[in-house]
């Protein structure tokens, strides 16, 4: 996305309100709005805002799981696998009962 092309004053968006709501979502842009001369807001698709706050979340993740593991703060694979198993039995023999 090249922002020269994506950069519009709030006049323009006054004017045209629809028709950049149109195409922001249509076409999933992104637009900076100026105010006197001065970037001032971002206006986004939804899907484009979703998509960008869940890359946020999994990189916040990446993150933090790799400082617990340079504090030696982490569990080997075998031993989460069998966690695992015995959380997913237990499960199960939960509803087998509830089913009971």
């Amino acid at each position: 996305m090249k922002y020269s092309e994506s950069i519009k004053p709030i006049s323009y968006l006054k004017t045209h309100a629809s028709k950049v709501i149109r195409d922001v979502a249509e076409n999933q842009r992104t637009l900076i709005i100026t105010h006197n001369g001065e970037a001032k807001v971002v206006l986004q698709d939804v899907k484009v805002f979703e998509k960008t706050q869940e890359s946020i979340a999994l990189l916040k993740m990446l993150a933090l799981s790799g400082k617990e593991i340079k504090l030696g703060k982490y569990n080997p694979l075998q031993t989460s696998l069998r966690n695992a198993k015995t959380k997913i039995n237990e499960f199960k023999q939960e509803q087998n009962e509830v089913q009971s």
